[in-house]
C-alpha cells in the first residue's frame, strides 16, 4: 500500500553565474586568456575594450518580463550536490580544506620551465649515417620508436621481432635485431637505447674510452669504473664501497676516482639531447608583489584583468527592436537570442570582476600574514598558515581560498613562487611557540648539507639535532620532510 509523506528538505542551488565564477576562479592567468578569447568568439555582444557609459541607457529586461520558457533557459539552477559531483570540480580542489598543506602533497613538483623535444627526429637523422641496409633501417626505426621517455628500450628482442612482423611485415631474428641495436646505441646522446641502467652507464664509459687525449691514468680510472659495473653493480647501487674495495682490490684513490666517474654519467639519456631542439616554456605569474620602501604593493598580472565591454552596436539594435511596433515571430526570436547573449556577456564581465576582487583580497591576506618573508625573502621567516587562516581574514569560504591557491603563482623580488608554497603546517617549539614546517625543512636541509658525507646522519640523529635546536619533531616526520626535499636515506648519501 502506497503512503504519502510530506517532507521539508533544505537544499542549496548554484546559479549559472555562480558556476561560471567558480570555474573562472580556479584557472591560472594563461588559461584565463584562452577562456576570454573563447567567450569573445562565441558571443557577438562581448568585445574587448574599456567599459564606457551606455549612451542609450540600455538595461536588460527584468526577470519578471521574461516568459516562463525564457526564464527556464536563462536561470536554470543546479544543485550543489550535482555540481560537486561533476568531474571537473572534483579534480579542481581537495575537500580536505582545514588540513590542506602542500607538504601533504607527495606529488607536488617544481613547475618545469624547459623541456627537450624531437629526440626521435634526431635519432632518425643519425640512422642515415650508420651504413644500414633497407631491412636494418626498418629495424632501427622500430627500435627508436619503442624507446621510453628516459631513452631506454624496455621491449625485449623477441617482442620487437613480433612487432616487426605485425607492423612492418619484416621477418627478423633476435640476433639481427641485437646487431642493429648495438649500432643504434652508438648514436647520441650516449647511453641511448640501453635496456637497463647498468648497460646505459657502461655504454657511456665505453664511449669515454674512445676519446682522444686520455692519459693512461684516466684510462685506468675508466677501466676500474667498468669493472665495478660489471662485477659489483648491486654493491655499487647500495653504496657498499668496502665490499667493492675488498672484492676488486682497489686502493682508496682508485675507488674514489672510479665512483666519481660513474656518478657523473647521465642515467636518463632520453631527457636531454644535445642534438634536439630545446623550447622554453615561461611561467606567467598571476600576481606581482613589490617592496616600495618597506611597503608591499600587490597587483594582478594584466592578463588577469582583461578589459571587456558590451558591444554597443548590438545593444542599440536590441533597443530599436524593442521599440518597434512589429512583433512577428521572427523578430521575437531575434530579440530573445540577443537578450540571452547580452545576459551571458554581462554575467561573464561580472564574473571576471568578481574573480579579480577575490584574487586580490586573497593575495593581500597572504602578504599580510607572511609580511616578513615578502620583505626579506628568508624562508625561515615563513609562519604556519593554513587555508582557514586566510578564509577567516577575507570572510570567504575555505573552498574559495583553495581554488585560488591551487593553481596560481606570484612574482616577488626574490623569484616566482606558487601560492601553495606559503601554506604550511605548524611545528611546536621548545618554548611553546610554533614554527612553520618550511622553516623546519630549511634547518633540516642545512643539517644534511653540513654533515660528514663519509658518515651521514641517520633520521634518528637528525631528529635529535632538530630537537636540540628547539623543534619538537618525531622521527617519522623527519623522514617525511626528508623525502619531500628529495634527500635520500643516510646509506645512499654516503660518499668516499
Amino acid at each position: 500500500m502506497q503512503k504519502l509523506d510530506l517532507k521539508q528538505i533544505q537544499t542549496q542551488k548554484l546559479s549559472p553565474q555562480q558556476i561560471q565564477y567558480i570555474k573562472l576562479l580556479q584557472i591560472p592567468s594563461v588559461e584565463l586568456e584562452a577562456r576570454v578569447q573563447e567567450e569573445l568568439a562565441s558571443n557577438p555582444l562581448l568585445e574587448e575594450g574599456s567599459p564606457e557609459e551606455d549612451p542609450y541607457n540600455f538595461e536588460a529586461k527584468e526577470e519578471e518580463d521574461y516568459t516562463s520558457e525564457e526564464l527556464e533557459d536563462v536561470q536554470e539552477e543546479i544543485s550543489i550536490e550535482e555540481y560537486l559531483e561533476h568531474e571537473d570540480v572534483k579534480n579542481g580542489y581537495s575537500s580536505d580544506y582545514l588540513n590542506y598543506s602542500p607538504d601533504d602533497d607527495d606529488n607536488d613538483k617544481e613547475i618545469p620551465i624547459v623541456s627537450s623535444v624531437s629526440l626521435l627526429e634526431s635519432l632518425e637523422r643519425q640512422i642515415g649515417f650508420l651504413n644500414l641496409n633497407e631491412k636494418q633501417q626498418i629495424i632501427a626505426r622500430q627500435i627508436i620508436g619503442s624507446l621510453d621517455g628516459d631513452g631506454y628500450l624496455r621491449r625485449d628482442l623477441k617482442g620487437l621481432c613480433y612487432d616487426l612482423m605485425l607492423t612492418q611485415n619484416v621477418a627478423a631474428t633476435e640476433q639481427e635485431v641485437e646487431e642493429v641495436l648495438k649500432k643504434v646505441q652508438r648514436c647520441d646522446p650516449p647511453g641511448i637505447a640501453a635496456r637497463d641502467l647498468k648497460e646505459c652507464l657502461m655504454i657511456q664509459l665505453e664511449r669515454k674510452l674512445e676519446e682522444e687525449f686520455l692519459t693512461e691514468e684516466e684510462q685506468q680510472h675508466v677501466h676500474n669504473a667498468l669493472l665495478i659495473l660489471r662485477k659489483c653493480f648491486n654493491e655499487f647501487k647500495k653504496k657498499h664501497y668496502d665490499k667493492i674495495q675488498s672484492k676488486l682490490h682497489l686502493s682508496d684513490e682508485a675507488l674514489r676516482e672510479a665512483v666519481h666517474l660513474i656518478t657523473k654519467l647521465n642515467p636518463k639519456p632520453g631527457e636531454v639531447s644535445g642534438n634536439s631542439f630545446v623550447r622554453n616554456q615561461y611561467i606567467i605569474p598571476d600576481f606581482i608583489v613589490k617592496n616600495r620602501n618597506g611597503q608591499l604593493e600587490v597587483s594582478l598580472n594584466s592578463k588577469n584583468a582583461p578589459e571587456l565591454r558590451i558591444n554597443r552596436v548590438y545593444a542599440e539594435m536590441l533597443r530599436q527592436y524593442e521599440s518597434s511596433d512589429k512583433k512577428d515571430k521572427k523578430l521575437k526570436e531575434t530579440i530573445s537570442f540577443v537578450k540571452q547573449k547580452l545576459d551571458s556577456a554581462k554575467w561573464f564581465i561580472d564574473a571576471i570582476k568578481q574573480r579579480q576582487d577575490t584574487l586580490l583580497r586573497t593575495m593581500n591576506a597572504i602578504v599580510e600574514h607572511q609580511k616578513e618573508f615578502f620583505l626579506e625573502g628568508d624562508e625561515s621567516k615563513l609562519k604556519p598558515m593554513i587555508l582557514k587562516d586566510i578564509a577567516d581574514k577575507i570572510g570567504m569560504d575555505i573552498s574559495t581560498v583553495s581554488r585560488v591557491a591551487s593553481s596560481k603563482t606570484v612574482q616577488t623580488d626574490f623569484g616566482i613562487y606558487p601560492l601553495k608554497y606559503f601554506f604550511s603546517e605548524g611545528i611546536e617549539t621548545k618554548d611553546g611557540g610554533e614554527a612553520s614546517s618550511r622553516e623546519v625543512k630549511h634547518v633540516l636541509k642545512e643539517l644534511v648539507d653540513s654533515e660528514d658525507k663519509s658518515a651521514p646522519y641517520s633520521d634518528e640523529k637528525l631528529e635529535q639535532l632538530l630537537k636540540e635546536r628547539g623543534y619538537n619533531i618525531a622521527r617519522r616526520t623527519v623522514a617525511k620532510y626528508r623525502e619531500q626535499l628529495g634527500i635520500p636515506v643516510a646509506r645512499l648519501r654516503k660518499e668516499l
